[in-house]
């Protein structure tokens, strides 16, 4: 991971607002970085650091919008981790509400940890990845190696 990391972000429909709320709280932070969103939360996430730069006269950073979780988008954003591309994910999920996409979201969360991606996905580890003295600096994670489980016979 570089210093200057590509953050994805990520929220459930009941959560947006907090990811939001976190977001406008933290943008200080996130402007420096490149970040990556999913579909609706994409829409949000630009508004509100659109509106933060506006009124102080900074520069909106870089932010891709992928398709709607449910719509592929978090598969499309599992391709980006699988890559390592990304750096970290925060995603504020609703654990109280069925997903209909809820094996997308699974499958998300095991890429993280295979590929031993920063994941916060609630308000607190969020904040305490944001505000550690790891998140401006280049970092390179541990990847476990795989290669037997590659190269085994089948």
């Amino acid at each position: 991971m570089k210093k200057k990391k590509l953050i994805a972000l990520v929220a459930h429909d009941n959560r947006k607002q907090d990811l939001i709320d976190w977001v406008e709280y933290n943008w200080k932070e996130l402007i420096m970085h490149d970040l990556v969103c999913t579909g609706t939360t994409g829409s949000l996430v630009t508004n509100a650091l659109e509106k933060k730069c506006e009124e102080n006269n900074m520069v909106v950073p870089s932010i891709t919008r992928l398709k709607s979780g449910p719509l592929g988008g978090d598969q499309q954003l599992g391709a980006l981790i699988s890559e390592q591309k990304v750096g970290m994910l925060i995603f504020f999920w609703d654990p109280m509400q069925p997903q209909p996409h809820d094996v997308d979201v699974k499958a998300l969360l095991r890429i993280c940890a295979l590929y031993n991606v920063v994941t916060a996905t609630n308000r607190a580890t969020a904040d305490f990845v944001v505000s550690s003295s790891l998140f401006h600096q280049d970092y390179k994670p541990i990847i476990k190696d795989y290669s037997s489980y590659v190269n085994r016979i089948v």
